[in-house]
């Protein structure tokens, strides 16, 4: 298993959301050509499916990840984490609070929260322990359309605010990204621009190159 410090102090580049599909064979057939393509971080995000099948995908894609020495973190289910080993967790503001999921995974584990277009919940998420800040929608999102959208400020005052790696989030595409690289963001969490296009390799590779 990959170090789990290594990965809180190498948080930059692109950091791939999956798709949410009851096939795992597809959805690891998706993810191993994004590590190909250099991914540094994936989120296993699955909103809807049975709690059996995403236990049997996060340990599938976990073990693909070890492959690439690539950290996996589970959306909103720190319980999940810790069954299956996981390196981390993301948690919105309305999911379990951040001390619980630290007790579970321990010191070494990576924490992300949401904060929205806030640099309050923000602050508040850096008291808690957060290894990284979320922000945004910066453009319209397809899996979160009611989402508040932020402005590309607040990555660049949460840098110099808080001093640990920001992460923008929400309708991402490879022609938009350059403005929240140049704005502050050390990762760009990307779902569609990624994992609809013809060649996921390639277009991780141009994520990455953005940096």
């Amino acid at each position: 298993m990959p170090n789990q410090t290594s990965f809180t102090k190498n948080l930059r580049g692109l950091y791939a959301v999956t798709p949410e599909i009851s096939s795992t064979d597809q959805l690891l057939k998706q993810v191993e050509a994004a590590l190909n393509g250099g991914l540094n971080l994936l989120q296993y995000r699955a909103k809807t499916l049975p709690a059996t099948l995403r236990k049997h995908q996060s340990t599938a894609l976990l073990e693909l990840c070890s492959n690439f020495n690539c950290p996996l973190i589970i959306n909103d289910d720190p319980f999940l984490a810790k069954e299956i080993g996981a390196q981390g967790v993301h948690l919105g503001q309305s999911d379990r609070q951040p001390a619980l999921a630290r007790k579970l995974l321990g010191p070494s584990a990576i924490i992300g929260i949401t904060c929205h277009d806030s640099l309050k919940l923000a602050e508040i998420a850096q008291q808690a322990g957060a290894d990284y800040l979320a922000f945004g929608a910066f453009y319209p999102s397809t899996s979160k359309p009611l989402a508040k959208p932020a402005q590309l400020s607040i990555l660049s005052q949460a840098k110099q605010a808080f001093g640990i790696p920001v992460v923008a989030i929400g309708g991402i595409t490879l022609h938009n990204a350059a403005p929240l690289i140049e704005a502050g963001a050390d990762m760009l969490a990307v779902i569609n621009d990624l994992f609809t296009h013809d060649d996921i390799q390639a277009q991780c590779r141009r994520f990455q190159a953005l940096f």
